[in-house]
C-alpha cells in the first residue's frame, strides 16, 4: 500500500504540475519574449518549467510526512494504517503541497520579472529620448 500511495501522490503532484504550467505558458513566454528580446527565451523558459516540475513534485510529495506509514514513530507502538480517509487526507496534501511550492515560485518568477520588465521600459524610453533629442 505504501509504494501505491507514493506511486499515486508523484504522480498527482505532476498532474498538477503539468497542469498549472499549461495555465501558465502563454503569460510566462509572453514576458520572457518582451524582457530578453532574443533566442535565449527559450532556454529560460525550459529551465522554468524544469524548476516549476521539480519544486511542484517536492511540494507535492513530502517524504517525510509519508514515512510515518512504514515506521512507528517514538511514542507509537505501530506504524499507521493506510485506510480511505488517509488516501483522502494525502491525495489533498498532494495537490495543496504542489500548488503551494508552484506558486511560490511563479510569485518570484513574477517579481523578478517586474523588475526585468521596468528596466527594460526605461532603457527604451531613454533610447527614444536621445533620439528625439538628436533629430
Amino acid at each position: 500500500m505504501f509504494f501505491l500511495l507514493l506511486i499515486m501522490t508523484f504522480v498527482i503532484a505532476a498532474a498538477v504540475a503539468y497542469l498549472v504550467i499549461r495555465l501558465f505558458q502563454k503569460s510566462v513566454t509572453t514576458i520572457l519574449n518582451r524582457v530578453l528580446k532574443d533566442e535565449i527565451s527559450i532556454v529560460w523558459w525550459r529551465y522554468l518549467v524544469f524548476a516549476l516540475y521539480v519544486v511542484g513534485i517536492s511540494g507535492g510529495v513530502r517524504i517525510w510526512e509519508l514515512e510515518k506509514y512504514i515506521a512507528p514513530r517514538l511514542e507509537e507502538t505501530e506504524s499507521i494504517v493506510l485506510n480511505t480517509e488517509r488516501w483522502v487526507l494525502e491525495i489533498y496534501r498532494t495537490i495543496i503541497g504542489t500548488l503551494q511550492s508552484l506558486a511560490w515560485v511563479l510569485l518570484i518568477f513574477f517579481v523578478a520579472a517586474l523588475i526585468a520588465f521596468v528596466i527594460v521600459k526605461a532603457r527604451e524610453t531613454g533610447k527614444e529620448s536621445k533620439e528625439v533629442k538628436l533629430a
